[in-house]
Parts: structure tokens; sequence; C-alpha cells
């Protein structure tokens, strides 16, 4: 799927939404005058046919007909309900603004999300088509890159950084591929094998970040909050399984359920000492070890 047309399903999607209902000649129209189209091509009905499918398919949005409004889309509650395809929506509606309003880009500025884009819409496709992939991949632990088949499982968005979880023919499990670290990718016609039974959001459920597999066990974690992080725990959790446990004029208690790997140990670290770890108490010296080995560190 080229880059143009994945801007024009956003684009197609975002006036849609903006109208509430429209008819195809509106759109159509307004489609012509758009900076986005380069060619000032109309936008004939069997194509606004085509992309319609095509936002189904990637983006599980569906467009559907009132015949005394226009068109309109009919599950917009469930957009916001699934976070990286929001994420991913919003953040190409944003790219379309900017390309409408040049004037504007050196007053809204972002944080860089490394090789994002170079090839987020080809494994995109690929993960829509449910095709294999040819990638030369470079891993921070090796010298020289690989390249290999791997069969495509979903995208996860983490700390700035695009991750592929993806199988490579020969192995049994699937492992996680930073975008940034991707030198090249061809999508191939050969069918990826991705079990039936795989979710997504169940694979990374019981964990923080991109760090899977650990021997670390799915435990309750809980951490003291000093009372002027709180508002910030409270508006942006760190997992989806985060509660309150106890409430202090001076600290909040929050617990988790989930495997208590690195990167959630470097998020507790990151906060200082406003958080402190109560329980388990492996975890919480395996945090206290590392604060001691910092410390050192400043002697």
């Amino acid at each position: 799927m080229a880059k143009s047309y994945f801007n024009r399903y956003v684009w197609l999607i975002d006036t849609i939404q903006r109208h509430g209902h429209i008819t195809r000649v509106e759109l159509s129209r307004l489609w012509e005058n758009s900076p986005l189209n380069e060619t000032g091509e109309e936008l004939y009905e069997r194509t606004f046919h085509n992309h319609r499918q095509a936002i189904l398919d990637t983006f599980g949005i569906e467009i559907k007909c009132d015949r005394s409004l226009g068109y309109y889309i009919s599950n917009e509650s469930d957009i916001g309900n699934e976070g990286v395809r929001q994420w991913l929506l919003e953040s190409i509606q944003m790219n379309n603004i900017l390309n409408e309003t040049a004037d504007m880009r050196d007053r809204i500025l972002f944080e860089n999300v490394p090789s994002s884009y170079q090839w987020l819409t080809t494994l995109v496709n690929a993960l829509r088509e449910r095709k294999c992939i040819r990638m030369t991949y470079q891993s921070f632990w090796r010298d020289e890159p690989a390249t290999f088949v791997a069969h495509p499982y979903c995208l996860k968005l983490f700390k700035q950084r695009w991750y592929l979880l993806a199988r490579s023919d020969g192995k049994q499990t699937p492992f996680l591929y930073g975008l940034d670290r991707i030198q090249n990718v061809e999508v191939l016609s050969k069918k990826a094998k991705v079990p039936a039974s795989f979710n997504a959001e169940e694979f990374f459920a019981d964990h923080y970040g991109i760090i899977v597999g650990t021997d670390n066990p799915l435990c309750t974690v809980e951490l003291r909050v000093d009372a002027d992080q709180v508002k910030y725990f409270d508006s942006l959790p760190l997992h989806w399984t985060q509660k309150k446990v106890e409430e202090t004029p001076e600290y909040t208690v929050y617990s988790y359920h989930l495997i208590p790997s690195f990167d959630f140990q470097q998020e507790i670290l990151g906060r200082g000492a406003s958080v402190e770890v109560l329980m388990p108490d492996w975890f919480r010296e395996e945090v206290k070890a590392e604060i001691e080995a910092m410390v050192k560190k400043y002697d």
C-alpha cells in the first residue's frame, strides 16, 4: 500500500468524522481542493468504494451510507477503544494537517519516533494482507545485519519506538524487532502463518512494555507514590491493571497484576524517590540493588 493511499484513507476518515454525514459528491469536491491531492484528480465512485473497503480492512472503521444524509462512520465509538490504532490514526491525521497548513510547521513540535514512517506503512500492508516479509535487520547485539523471512504478528509502540512482533522461518516463537533497526523490508507473496488463536492484546497483557518471555512470575506489585505524583499516575496509568489500594494525604498505594520485567523496573527507577516498591519482596530487593549500584557510581 503506497504511502499516498494510506494518507488518503486517513483524510477520508478525518473528513467524514468532522462532517458527521457527507455525500460522495461533496467528498470529491473537498478532495479536489485538498493540498494532499497533488494531481487534482476527482474521487471517482469506484475508487471511493475501494477506499472504504481498505479502511475497513486496515483500521476496522466502517463507513456506511444514509440515503438522506450521506456517508458516515457507523462504529465511531469503537475507534478510541484501541490504543495503537487510535495513535496511528491521530498521528497520520496530524501529518495530513501539517501538509495542508505548511506555515504552521515551525509552531508544532513532535517527539522523534525513529524510523517509524520508513517501514510502518509497508508492515501495516503486510499485516493486513497476511503476507510474509523478507527483512534485513541489524541487532544492537550483533556486528553484522541478518536477512531472513518472517511471519508478522503485530506492531507495538513503546517509549517512542515501534516494534514488530514476528516469527522468523525455522523458529517456534515470535520475537520483537525494533523498526529503527530494520535496514530493508520486502513484502512477499507467501502467506504468513500466524496462529488463529493469537491475540495481540492478550500476548502483551501481563507485561509492562516489550520485554516478554522473562522468567519472572506473574504477580501483584504494589507501589507507594508520593502525593505530588499521584495525578500523573491517575491520568496515565502504568498498566491496565492499575488500581488504588490505599490513599492518604501524603501518598497513594497502587497495585498491578503483571510480570515485573526489566523495562518495568526501569520505569520505576525513572520516577526517582517519588515511587517505592512495597511488594513483592524479591522485586523490591532487585530495585534496591539497582539503586545501590547507582549510588556507587556517584561515590
